[in-house]
């Protein structure tokens, strides 16, 4: 009975031992400029897919910034309050973003960029995609299906986001080329598939039998262009329209022969700004988990320490979209 007493005495004692634990984990925060689209979602998505997330070495938190640049900005300020070790931001405005990153900075909390730029120098790093390029390669596809005459309009994004500034760069300098292209109608949707179908019902409306072309600065907006074209009993071969992100409906619209469309890899552009941010937080003592940079031998690694890693983009093809809608499943 001693012994027995003995026993349970000692394993008393040996549970009131505290344990020790591993290292806590790193807390994450994301601020994205919104999650009603698709595009963001898969972004999003993909983030909480890491495998440091997983394997419970981060603590991710996602802030829906609900297309407000002053919400992002409390975003923020709830997340040096809470001393996050990192912060991943995708703006929704290229200069009230920069407001935030530098309330970030003065309290040491190191910001990367993903998907959408912010004009300040404080941002540690950024991991995205060459949006002036997108814009050249979407309008190219246009101006050169209707052989470089004609008339089009432009569906552009949020006013003042960097998507939207870029992306329309490289549709003007794509239509430079074609100075028999009038560009009918030009005017933000706000990535919105409805305020795209009806900008483009109102357009449809005013220039009757007159649109070649629709260039839609993403996918969501080019989908409410062929909604409106539908809508109205129109013809949606007698249009040629192109967009960009590669979502899942845009996809089947592709493999259709609705639209064109180009991928631009929120996977890629979610889990190299994490590999980043925890890279930073462990001081560079850190080999990155995801297996986007072996996807990417043009876009290295260099240890972290680079300032802008650059998402290649890829066209979406008869070739490749049953692969790409395979992804989605």
């Amino acid at each position: 009975m001693r012994n027995a007493i003995l026993r349970l005495s000692t394993a008393m004692a040996l549970a009131a031992v505290p344990v020790l634990s591993q290292a806590e984990p790193l807390k994450i925060g994301a601020a994205v400029y919104g999650l009603k689209g698709e595009f963001m979602q898969i972004w999003s998505e993909a983030l909480e897919q890491h495998p440091a997330v997983v394997a419970g070495d981060v603590d991710l938190t996602i802030f829906d910034g609900r297309y407000d640049a002053l919400v992002q900005q409390e975003q923020f300020e709830t997340m040096i309050t809470q001393q996050f070790d990192g912060i991943i931001f995708v703006p929704i405005d290229i200069e009230a973003g920069a407001t935030a990153v530098e309330a970030a900075s003065e309290a040491g909390i190191p910001v990367f960029g993903s998907n959408t730029r912010v004009n300040s120098d404080l941002l540690t790093s950024y991991v995205g995609s060459d949006d002036v390029q997108s814009g050249m390669m979407e309008a190219k596809y246009v101006l050169d299906a209707i052989g470089c005459k004609g008339n089009v309009v432009i569906i552009e994004g949020p006013i003042g986001q960097s998507a939207q500034i870029q992306r329309l760069e490289g549709n003007l300098k794509a239509l430079e080329a074609c100075p028999d292209v009038t560009v009918l109608e030009r005017k933000t949707a706000n990535w919105s598939r409805a305020e795209a179908q009806s900008l483009m019902e109102n357009w449809l409306t005013a220039h009757p039998g007159e649109i070649n072309g629709v260039i839609g600065q993403n996918d969501e907006m080019a989908l409410g262009a062929i909604e409106a074209i539908k809508a109205v009993g129109l013809n949606v071969d007698d249009f040629v329209i192109a967009g960009i992100d590669g979502v899942t409906d845009a996809l089947v619209a592709v493999k259709s022969g609705e639209m064109a469309s180009i991928l631009q890899d929120a996977r890629a552009q979610a889990q190299g700004a994490l590999d980043l941010a925890i890279n930073a937080a462990k001081d560079g003592d850190y080999q990155p988990m995801s297996d986007i940079w072996a996807l990417y031998p043009d876009m290295p690694w260099e240890d972290g320490k680079a300032k802008e890693y650059n998402v290649p983009w890829t066209p979406v093809t008869a070739e490749n979209v049953d692969a790409l809608l395979a992804q989605r499943q």
